[in-house]
């Protein structure tokens, strides 16, 4: 596992089947079953387009994604702000 936690959206999950994929920043997709995340996070059919973050492990030669957990609104606002151009900068 990495030391970082990476970051990515649901691209979809199904909660009959209990899998689904996430799209992480670098465009790949990766696979994701119930039991990849978090304890206290539950995905539902309803989680397409959220953001999460995971930690990417090999299993029988494919990459899946692990220890999921949903991203919160605060957390998401402050990202948001970190990435954005601070206004009144010179170059």
């Amino acid at each position: 596992m990495n030391d970082h936690p990476m970051r990515g959206k649901m691209i979809w999950f199904n909660s009959e089947k209990g899998y689904g994929f996430i799209r992480t920043e670098d465009e790949e997709r990766l696979y994701v079953a119930r039991s990849g995340f978090l304890a206290e996070q539950e995905p539902t059919s309803r989680c397409a387009g959220r953001e999460v973050t995971f930690e990417r492990i090999v299993v029988d030669g494919e990459t899946r994604a692990v220890g999921v957990s949903f991203v919160t609104a605060d957390e998401a606002a402050g990202r948001a702000r970190r990435r954005s151009p601070r206004s009144g900068s010179k170059l």
